[in-house]
């Protein structure tokens, strides 16, 4: 696995985790954490968070971090 991949899944994934995880906690006043991740919806949710966290949060990290080391 290249630098890269393994830089935006380190990246990507806790970002998506969290989100996941908080937007659970925030949604905890409508339903119980039982009922939520019964849903299709929360699945659904969590998935988006990590491809948005591992592809466009993990590539654009990535660009900037070479950005950086370039100028050093």
């Amino acid at each position: 696995m290249s630098e890269r991949w393994k830089y935006q899944l380190k990246v990507g994934l806790p970002w998506g985790i969290f989100m996941t995880v908080f937007m659970a906690i925030f949604n905890m006043d409508e339903k119980p954490l039982t009922e939520l991740v019964q849903t299709w919806f929360f699945y659904f949710q969590m998935a988006m968070f990590l491809v948005v966290g591992v592809f466009i949060l993990g590539y654009s990290s990535w660009k900037s971090k070479i950005r950086r080391e370039a100028n050093k």
